[in-house]
C-alpha cells in the first residue's frame, strides 16, 4: 500500500510539474507576441 501511495504521489507531482511548465511556455510566448505587435506598430522591422 505504501509503494502505491508513493507512486501515486511521484506521479501527480510530475503531472503537476508538466502543467506549470506549459503554463510558463505560454506565458513567454503571449509576452513576446506583444512585444513583436509593439515593435510592428512603432515602425521596427
Amino acid at each position: 500500500m505504501k509503494k502505491f501511495l508513493l507512486i501515486a504521489v511521484a506521479a501527480m507531482t510530475v503531472l503537476a510539474g508538466c502543467n506549470t511548465v506549459k503554463g510558463a511556455a505560454q506565458d513567454v510566448q503571449k509576452v513576446g507576441t506583444k512585444v513583436e505587435q509593439s515593435a510592428e506598430r512603432h515602425g521596427a522591422e
